[in-house]
């Protein structure tokens, strides 16, 4: 028996989420599903992190212990081909270590959203980006949103059904950026909490619209108190892009 490193991408656009539920198709579920059929026993896979509904991943990361002995190219080829027609790819597959946990191991966790600025409605990029049609100051955006770099208290950009212990995270980078028509956002940490990303996106989002200003967003946060955050930034845009070790 050999533990295997799994990296993923998928389109979140029609699963409920990372995490397996009874009644509803989930990433992890065809994943794991692929995994019985070509390893021959019950395979259970832990994610680097569990993406909500219509979230996607170009990086997740994921281990799984085998029965059979593969090679990471041929196990890579094989799940790929049992997971027909879902929007679903394994990138890469390698042997690591016993003790590598692809949730607990991980030391840097990045998101990107994208935000698309524009008036005209989405066509090609329905379903993975969010659709802002009020002009946006992506620099007034970058500005106010370092206030949200450092050890904080995040329990304003923290969902009320979040079950972490602890508010408390270290925000390590929260870059906004404007390409073309685009406004992108991006967010590293060790760990975040449930909605925390979409719920910071939201938030700044308000900055470059102009309902809020700078300090506007520094006195949410301050404040640790969830009726304080702006508008919860829809799914669709949100990506899950690398994972550190």
């Amino acid at each position: 028996m050999a533990r295997y490193r799994l990296d993923i991408e998928y389109d979140g656009a029609a699963f409920c989420g990372w995490q397996r539920q009874a009644n509803a198709l989930t990433v992890q579920q065809v994943i794991e599903d692929a995994l019985t059929l070509v390893d021959g026993r019950k395979a259970i896979i832990r994610g680097a992190g569990r993406t909500d509904t219509g979230v996607h991943a170009t990086g997740q990361v994921a281990h799984v212990e085998l029965r059979k002995d593969w090679r990471p190219d041929r196990l890579r080829d094989a799940v790929n081909a049992n997971m027909r027609p879902h929007l679903v790819a394994v990138r890469a597959a390698s042997i690591v270590a016993d003790d590598f946990d692809a949730r607990h191991s991980a030391l840097r966790r990045h998101y990107f959203y994208r935000i698309v600025n524009r008036r005209a409605p989405l066509t090609v990029d329905a379903g993975r980006a969010w659709l802002v049609k009020a002009p946006l100051d992506a620099h007034a955006m970058h500005e106010a949103a370092q206030a949200l770099v450092g050890k904080f208290d995040f329990t304003t950009f923290r969902d009320a059904d979040c079950q972490a212990q602890n508010p408390v995270r270290t925000l390590e980078r929260l870059d906004v950026s404007r390409v073309g028509d685009e406004v992108h956002v991006t967010t590293s940490s060790r760990s975040f909490l449930h909605r925390q990303v979409r719920s910071m996106v939201g938030s700044i989002e308000h900055v470059g619209s102009g309902k809020w200003r700078a300090r506007d967003l520094r006195e949410a946060l301050l404040s640790a108190d969830r009726s304080r955050c702006g508008t919860v930034a829809p799914p669709t845009g949100l990506y899950l892009i690398g994972v550190d070790y």
